[in-house]
């Protein structure tokens, strides 16, 4: 065994201690201060130098004041001895206060060193907790601010993502001004590591957002599941987890890695190509949509009526003025939305419908529904379908899911024109498309901000044109892309009389307002529409199965339709008439669309949603009714 000496034992030991940290550096030099000053003070009593006798506590104390405070020794007095130690004790004491200054400055310099890298255990309890860091967070967290603001005792966000804490504080500070009763709080970490989980305290959190990141957002979202239901500090009660995936195949993994709790993944492809689908056939969809979803005006709430119990949901249709009835959700949990208006509304059953707040859902109890019969139309024969041309400009991973969820609307002989730089687009149809039953499908390469091809293509003799946002590239250049092509589309249509309708997907939520300029018929902003229904889903599970039943091209739907086919335009109107006409369509009527502020951002786009049917409207020829309809 190899032997070592004294000085390297003590170096060894010396360079240990030194490393414990701030604590143990200020406890060294604690010591060492103590040992000074009352060695100097035994030899001052020992040698009798004491100009006044004092005691050795007290010469300890003379030290103590010298070491503090080096002018404190300027009155000494006594023989050469005493102030041979007085002047020793000085200078250790400035030895040791200079060596206290630094090591304290340094400790300090360590504490915000780990307080910026946001290391610390978060001890919150019902809190909101959303992993992971993309530009979606801005609009969820923007979202939950809204949710929260009637908590009296106010609410916390807890953001944990591979990111600098202080970077994601200042981005959420430039995006979000006021956070009203919020605290948010950020802390860095990987969501998939079990030690940097902890953090966030995941265990006392009412509801968990996972964010799609990375190269790999599927592999990403699933691994973070995974870190949080399998965890061994894992809660006994089920976690409520909302996250989104991408690519069908991997919604089984997810529900599988969630079968104790509460996982609520949404398909985010499909579910955009569905609004884009619907959307380019009905301008103002998506804007329909963003209403019922976002915390901002009205919301969905479930509630037990008993007082309804026994009646058909066709009555219960008038039984409230300033909320709107959208369906039933039966005992066993399954949802109806907007069932056959002779459905029996069972006990145990709830409703849910849209209202300004859970306490504004209030039955009038009227004996008479004060609507005017001399107003509502009386419904005419349904037109037989026409085949319909459709040009899809761009693409993305929705483009399939479009063209075969656009198949399940059009007539039989429609036809879809696709226009993109990608290469061997047409190959790739054929893998994804599969037998389409209503239309042919032709694919050409090109650029779309080209205007020679564009006017080639003769876009007016379309009936949709759809411009996709490419996915392959980076946001601010695809919507760079797209904002140019939709300026010349919206200019070729100011030359044309012929009527077509533009829909365009953006991808930045900011980028919208630039849009406007070009006077779209409709955007689809992705992740935003995503974003709203993650932070509705956080807050409320029970909607998930309205959203599903919502979005499914199987049973109702919602649907904008003229609404002279309804109502007697250019007269005052209320909403219970505009109902009533509905109502005897065996549609439900949530709210109607004047085509006059279809341009004014700060009237939602002329999207009105849950209106007080009280109030009388004078409709134009060109406004919507907003109803869900099987067709």
């Amino acid at each position: 065994m190899k032997s070592y000496t004294l000085k390297q034992r003590f170096q060894y030991w010396f360079d240990n201690y030194m490393s414990r940290g701030t604590g143990a550096l200020i406890l060294a030099l604690f010591v060492l201060s103590a040992v000074i000053i009352f060695v100097i003070a035994g030899l001052v009593k020992i040698t009798g130098s004491a100009p006044n006798n004092e005691s050795v506590f007290e010469l300890a104390w003379m030290g103590l004041l010298r070491t503090l405070d080096s002018g404190t020794m300027g009155g000494d007095q006594g023989g050469f001895f005493f102030l041979l130690m007085m002047l020793v004790v000085t200078f250790g004491g400035i030895f040791v206060v200079s060596a206290l200054i630094g090591i304290i400055n340094n400790g300090l310099e360590d504490k915000l060193d780990e307080l910026r890298k946001g290391r610390s255990a978060v001890l919150e309890n019902d809190h909101t907790l959303i992993l992971g860091w993309n530009t979606q967070i801005f609009t969820i967290i923007s979202e939950l601010i809204l949710a929260n603001e009637s908590r009296k005792s106010g609410a916390v966000i807890v953001v944990l993502a591979d990111q600098d804490k202080v970077e994601m504080e200042d981005a959420i500070n430039d995006r979000i001004s006021d956070p009203k009763n919020t605290r948010i709080i950020c802390r860095s970490g990987s969501p998939i590591d079990l030690t940097d989980l902890e953090i966030a305290s995941p265990h006392t959190a009412r509801s968990i957002i996972i964010l799609a990141d990375g190269a790999d957002p599927d592999t990403h979202v699933i691994k973070s599941v995974l870190a949080l239901t399998n965890n061994p500090n894992r809660r006994a009660e089920p976690y409520h987890i909302v996250t989104q995936i991408r690519d069908p195949k991997n919604m089984d993994v997810v529900k599988m890695l969630g079968a104790k709790d509460l996982v609520q993944p949404i398909l985010t492809n499909d579910l955009i190509a569905r609004v884009v689908a619907q959307t380019s056939r009905q301008s103002g969809l998506s804007l329909v949509y963003t209403e019922l979803m976002n915390f901002g005006g009205d919301e969905i709430y479930f509630k037990q009526e008993p007082e309804l119990s026994g009646k058909t949901y066709g009555e219960a249709l008038h039984a409230y003025e300033t909320s709107t009835l959208m369906g039933i959700r039966k005992a066993d949990g399954s949802i109806a939305m907007s069932p056959a208006m002779d459905t029996r509304i069972q006990s145990g059953d709830q409703i849910f419908v849209i209202a300004e707040d859970d306490d504004k859902i209030k039955l009038m109890g009227l004996s008479r529904i004060p609507f005017d019969e001399s107003l509502i139309q009386v419904s005419g024969a349904v037109s037989k379908p026409k085949p319909e041309k459709a040009l899809i400009l761009g693409w993305n991973r929705s483009g399939a899911t479009i063209i075969r969820e656009l198949d399940n609307y059009v007539a039989k002989g429609s036809q879809v024109t696709i226009i993109s730089d990608i290469y061997d687009l047409e190959k790739q149809l054929r893998l994804e498309v599969g037998k389409l039953k209503n239309q042919k499908v032709t694919v050409q390469e090109g650029d779309i901000r080209d205007r020679g091809l564009l006017e080639s293509l003769e876009a007016t003799e379309y009936d949709h044109v759809i411009v996709l946002a490419y996915s392959h590239l980076e946001q601010q250049e695809a919507d760079a892309i797209t904002l140019i092509t939709l300026l010349h589309l919206r200019d070729i249509a100011e030359r044309d009389e012929t009527p077509f309708s533009i829909i365009s997907e953006m991808l930045d939520l900011r980028n919208r307002e630039l849009a406007e300029a070009a006077k779209v018929d409709d955007f689809i902003v992705s992740e935003h529409l995503i974003s709203l229904m993650m932070s509705q889903l956080s807050e409320n599970a029970e909607l998930m199965g309205v959203f599903a039943d919502m979005f499914d091209p199987e049973g109702a739907e919602i649907y904008l339709k003229t609404i002279g086919d309804y109502v007697t335009t250019g007269q005052p109107v209320n909403f219970y008439t505009v109902t009533e006409a509905a109502r005897r369509r065996g549609e439900t009527a949530l709210g109607y669309r004047l085509m006059s502020e279809c341009h004014d951002a700060d009237k939602a786009y002329g999207v009105h949603t849950n209106p007080k049917k009280a109030e009388r409207v004078s409709f134009s020829d060109q406004d919507k009714i907003i109803v869900i309809s099987e067709g």
